[in-house]
């Protein structure tokens, strides 16, 4: 097969994931092969390709094939695979497989299981033809929703909404969501389902034409002082960050009313926090396989959407540097098998 492969971690430009043929997948008990329709570029595969995360153990191994938000047809089922058949639609979001029988895994937060594995990380992905997924954690996707916005779901999709959930917006509160892009988007449009009026922080014009779209209300980080143009508006309830930025976190944490709650999706330092506000600052990753249903119910409904740009499988370095240089409007999308 045809597969885009990451030899040793560096920066994108330098040609260190490059197209290549690769041994086509086989699948073992409790597994699937997805022949790959639609795979989206997520900026944690940037950090992986350029050695940001090696302290942490990722990439697992090299060469790796990147990509971990998946929509793709069955096409060879394992032993002990018993409901799902080739020619299915299915997904695969970054949690590849999880042990199944920690306290996590059964009290429904597998994507805190110590044991996991995460797809285009610790396990080839799907930057290919096809990829191979364990049938536990593939999902069905609906027939409304086509492959190339589906992909997005996920990982933006379900990372979005579990970030959302734990912000616990209601009608008449407010939340800020800091970072316009592949997740932020969706973030924005799981805070106005729920009611809340939502503010969205970016400093392109173009995430701030896409924030003003979602009926968020955009504050150009650019030329305002987030702080100052949150003050103005009396505060937030909560603030959703997902901009790589120890600036945008500490931001975030000024900008929420005493009692508020600030989640991060990313790595950063979140600097003092006066203990009398009683503040918030909780972490959020993934999501669970029960909150992927549910978000695929969502988008099926046609309440949320996600905003996609395709490249096909040769030109995913092309994708990466334009996400690198802040140039995708939400998601890119990489098309394996046109």
């Amino acid at each position: 097969m045809r597969a885009v492969v990451l030899d040793t971690p560096g920066p994108v430009e330098s040609g260190v994931v490059h197209p290549a043929d690769h041994a086509d997948p086989r699948p073992g008990s409790g597994q699937i092969v997805v022949q790959v329709t639609a795979c989206g570029v997520c900026r944690s595969n940037l950090h992986m390709i350029e050695g940001d995360w090696v302290a942490y153990g990722v990439p697992g191994f090299t060469p790796i094939i990147p990509g971990h938000e998946v929509v793709g047809r069955v096409v060879e089922v394992g032993s002990g695979v018993d409901w799902l058949h080739s020619g299915d639609r299915v997904g695969v979001q970054p949690l590849w497989s999880t042990c199944g029988h920690c306290t996590y895994c059964l009290t429904g937060r597998d994507q805190l299981c110590s044991a996991k594995q995460i797809t285009g990380e610790t396990v080839d992905g799907g930057y290919a033809q096809y990829m191979l997924a364990t049938v536990a954690h593939a999902h069905p996707v609906p027939d409304e929703i086509s492959d190339v916005e589906a992909a997005p779901l996920f990982c933006p999709g379900v990372t979005a909404y579990n970030a959302v959930s734990k912000a616990a917006p209601h009608p008449g509160s407010s939340l800020a969501i800091f970072g316009v892009g592949g997740v932020g988007h969706m973030v924005i449009q799981f805070a106005v389902l729920a009611g809340a009026d939502v503010y969205a922080v970016a400093r392109s014009a173009q995430h701030l034409d896409l924030a003003d779209e979602l009926s968020a209300h955009p504050v150009d980080a650019s030329r305002d002082d987030p702080v100052s143009a949150l003050a103005a508006v009396g505060g937030v309830d909560a603030a959703v960050v997902f901009a790589p930025s120890d600036k945008s976190v500490r931001q975030a944490v000024a900008s929420i009313k005493p009692g508020g709650t600030v989640v991060l999706g990313v790595h950063a330092q979140v600097g003092p926090l006066p203990f009398a506000d009683e503040k918030r600052v909780v972490g959020s990753v993934i999501g669970s396989r029960q909150q992927m249903r549910e978000v695929l119910a969502v988008a099926a409904a046609g309440k949320v959407r996600a905003h996609c740009e395709t490249y096909a499988l040769d030109a995913a370095t092309e994708a990466l540097v334009r996400l690198k240089r802040g140039e995708i409007r939400a998601r890119a999308v990489l098309v394996p098998n046109p």
